[in-house]
């Protein structure tokens, strides 16, 4: 990873596993130029490593993100329309990019996650909260929209469009247990830490199959936008064929006959 990390901070915890921490610890994590850049770049440097096989995305301290930077915020009225339009470009692309990875991202939502912060834990695959997590949209208090950094198009998919329009419309905050009933997050955590929980379940799909578990996300983002079950279709069948290819696929199928550990090499 590039050593210029100055706001996400990166462990490996265990083979085939990367943690990316947000490191603001003083700033609740909040986002700024920094950290969109950093983020862009910690998905370009996943896609290079073959060796990552999970993404845990959690906060230093008490917070998971509390939004854009609100030191950064004051400035925003005096950018130009397109000086805006680039920052919020920026941003975009930082959170496209970690949607956009090829591996599963867990995000370990350790306390609030607010505007910015909500959407950027909407762009992982699986959710799991600490007790003390919340979720907040709350663009519509500070005279902003709720359609921003994609949350407009995966809550309504995650949750109904019914309750996507309350939380966006109303900006209150969404508690943990709250979270679970709306299916928000996957689960809360209680018995350890959310991060110890996230990694655990990292462990357990970075133990399967590589091009298998790469392909089970891309069927299931792409499904999310084609226009038919007939399409849908398609594209599995694609994906199926292409891993029966594998030797991963092979070596598989011979540990299940052999009632053995599968020894993937990601080939």
């Amino acid at each position: 990873m590039s050593e210029a990390q100055r706001t996400v901070r990166i462990e490996r915890p265990g083979d085939g596993i990367l943690v990316a921490t947000l490191d603001r610890p003083e700033r609740l994590n909040a986002l700024n130029p920094a950290m969109f850049a950093e983020l862009e770049q910690l998905a370009h440097d996943v896609r290079a490593d073959s060796e990552v096989r999970v993404v845990v995305l959690t906060g230093a301290g008490r917070a998971f993100c509390s939004g854009f930077d609100l030191d950064e915020a004051k400035g925003l009225p005096e950018r130009t329309a397109t000086g805006m339009l680039d920052l919020q470009e920026s941003a975009a692309a930082a959170f496209r990019a970690i949607r956009g990875l090829r591996v599963p991202v867990i995000a370990a939502v350790n306390g609030p996650a607010a505007g910015g912060g909500f959407s950027l834990a909407l762009q992982a695959d699986i959710r799991l909260a600490g007790p003390d997590a919340s979720f907040v949209a709350s663009y519509t208090t500070i005279g902003l929209s709720g359609g921003d950094l994609g949350a407009s198009w995966l809550l309504p998919r995650l949750i109904g469009p019914g309750h996507a329009a309350e939380i966006a419309f109303t900006g209150r905050t969404v508690r943990a247990e709250e979270a679970a009933r709306l299916r928000i997050v996957n689960r809360v955590v209680t018995d350890t830490t959310v991060l110890e929980a996230s990694v655990d379940l990292a462990r357990q799909i970075a133990r399967n199959s590589p091009a298998g578990v790469r392909l089970s996300k891309s069927a299931l983002n792409a499904n999310l936008e084609v226009p038919s079950y007939a399409a849908a279709l398609e594209l599995e069948n694609r994906g199926q064929t292409l891993l029966t290819r594998t030797d991963d696929m092979g070596e598989a199928l011979a540990a299940f006959l052999e009632k053995r550990p599968a020894r993937f090499q990601n080939r």
